[in-house]
């Protein structure tokens, strides 16, 4: 059985909780690694199964929204992507032009053809023209890959999550990540809605090498 679990951190540098996480969500969540740089030397396959790496999305020109999931999730993840694609349709601006979206899977068991299928549903859900669509699709990535490299990146961003045996699910937060062009981590953003204009300036400071601080955020898990 899934369940949400929905707790409010107010950060000021150090985090604040009155009440102690659940046993089973020790461990879990999305750690700020402000400034860190992602290894764009990872490998991973995209949705056509081809060998990629991370090198391919990032080119020194535009910032790079990380979102990490997995495909079969039967909750939060399907929410986060929702959430997400509900805020890209409200911006003016369009994957590919000003900037990229790479998606990858938490769970080394998936495969492209299933990566390729959440990629067909969520582009045809995306509200811009066959033009704009177009230039989407070769601009935002459906990603899947080893464990280990899987792990190395999750790390690298902060993301914390666990297989849980009982359930074979995965229990983990959410939340997306603006890359700067170079690969460093510029901010994230908590939770399954975000702002248009919150995503906008957060995604002009990383095109400009900027570096966020840590703001006041909802903090959400499911397992």
């Amino acid at each position: 059985m899934f369940r949400f679990f929905l707790i409010v951190f107010l950060f000021s540098g150090v985090a604040k909780a009155n009440d102690p996480l659940p046993k089973e969500l020790e461990g879990i969540g999305i750690q700020e690694n402000l400034g860190q740089k992602v290894s764009l030397d990872l490998s991973f396959k995209d949705e056509t199964g081809s060998e990629v790496t991370l090198q391919k999305y990032f080119d020194g020109k535009k910032p790079v929204i990380v979102t990490l999931v997995y495909y079969g999730c039967p909750n939060l993840c399907t929410f986060l992507l929702n959430g997400f694609l509900e805020t890209l349709n409200k911006m003016e601006w369009v994957v590919g032009n000003e900037f990229r979206v790479v998606t990858v899977t938490i769970d080394p068991d998936e495969e492209p053809k299933l990566a390729a299928t959440k990629k067909e549903n969520y582009l045809k859900e995306y509200q811009k023209t066959e033009e704009q669509k177009k230039v989407a699709r070769e601009n935002w990535a459906f990603l899947t890959g080893r464990e280990e490299n899987i792990k190395k990146l999750a790390d690298t961003l902060g993301f914390k999550y666990k297989y849980q045996t009982e359930s074979k699910e995965y229990a983990h937060s959410a939340g997306i990540f603006i890359l700067t062009p170079e690969g460093k981590i510029s901010r994230s953003l908590h939770g399954i809605e975000f702002k248009p204009f919150d995503l906008k300036m957060a995604l002009l400071e990383a095109g400009e090498g900027k570096i966020g601080t840590t703001i006041d955020r909802l903090v959400m898990f499911c397992f």
